[in-house]
């Protein structure tokens, strides 16, 4: 592929982002302002008269129409403004500032124990077919697959928190640490801030909610991947390599796991947009404070502008990650690269 078809479609792939943003905008927009329900209720004080009550919808645009509303949103978010959190009464865009970091974290390190776990159990089972431990492994998959993120949280909790004691499960560290807050992410700060003691409690704290996130990722990968494996072992170059001499373990990873990865990647790249729908569970089980838990205050004071930020947040994370996974079809696939 030259350069100006790689251009070219990355463009094409930027400008689809774009348009899938303004129309999940817009659809978030409308749905929460049919909502028969009133979010500055709480600002407006019971003895207020109605043109105070008047003054301070004003003041936040719900008196005027909703395509209004509308336009003058997108026309600050175009700018990086989301407006300001009616509750907290600080910036959209501060607060989520705030919070993301920890979420990305907490999902990229479920995504990634689940992604080596499970690959690395896919190929065990493969190595082990028609085995009692394939039968075994198969056995835990479907139990690991059946069982909720929050449903293994809330297990874990029990099981390790408060029967065991081994783990803590309450907030991502140990307020007795006080780190700088540098890059947001506490898996960073903590080393760039030297902090080793710091660095060892946050993962103890986070060895749980990773966990959790991390078991149905396990399952899935391994059984998909396993099942790749078989497949491919089924082509004419496997027969053709083993021929020529060459190893089964040369055949397993020089070979035959590229071609198999590539359904694994699909799942990944499905399980990783659907990692960030369920920090929202755990990271309220561990008291975590990232997008989640803001999403759940804002539910429950029916902050719009917040809920509309955080919306919009998660869905722009889901369109990149599926543009990542997308790029990764070219390098597992020459024929892609070649078209």
């Amino acid at each position: 592929m030259d350069a100006g078809k790689f251009l070219a479609g990355a463009g094409l792939r930027i400008a689809t982002i774009a348009g899938q943003l303004l129309v999940v905008s817009i659809v978030i927009f409308v749905v929460l302002r049919l909502i028969p329900t009133d979010p500055l209720a709480m600002m407006i004080p019971a003895n207020a008269t109605r043109d105070e009550a008047e003054s301070i919808r004003a003041a936040f645009g719900f008196n005027r129409p909703i395509y209004e509303q509308y336009l003058m949103w997108l026309g600050h978010a175009l700018q990086g403004d989301l407006g300001n959190g009616i509750q907290a009464r600080e910036p959209v865009t501060r607060l989520i500032k705030t919070a993301l970091p920890l979420t990305l974290e907490l999902a990229f390190l479920g995504l990634l124990t689940g992604v080596v776990l499970g690959a690395l159990l896919g190929i065990l089972t493969f190595r082990a077919r028609g085995t009692r431990l394939e039968r075994v492994g198969e056995a835990v998959a479907s139990l690991a697959q059946s069982i909720p993120e929050f449903l293994w949280g809330i297990a874990f909790v029990l099981i390790f928190g408060l029967a065991l004691s081994l783990l803590p499960f309450i907030g991502p560290m140990n307020s007795a640490y006080i780190v700088p807050r540098q890059t947001g992410f506490l898996i960073i700060d903590t080393l760039l801030a030297g902090r080793l003691d710091a660095f060892a409690d946050h993962l103890k704290h986070m060895i749980m909610p990773v966990a959790a996130l991390a078991m149905m990722k396990i399952a899935m990968v391994m059984r998909v991947l396993r099942s790749s494996l078989v497949e491919v072992y089924l082509d004419e170059y496997v027969n053709a390599a083993r021929l020529r001499g060459v190893s089964e373990t040369a055949i397993l990873f020089r070979h035959a796991l590229r071609n198999a990865a590539i359904p694994t990647v699909t799942l990944i790249g499905v399980q990783a947009a659907q990692t960030f729908g369920g920090t929202l569970l755990i990271e309220a089980i561990y008291s975590l404070p990232g997008l989640g838990n803001l999403m759940i205050v804002a539910i429950r004071t029916n902050d719009l502008p917040l809920i509309q930020g955080i919306c919009l947040t998660y869905c722009a994370i889901v369109l990149l990650v599926n543009s990542l996974v997308d790029l990764s079809y070219f390098w597992l696939n020459p024929r892609l690269r070649r078209q």
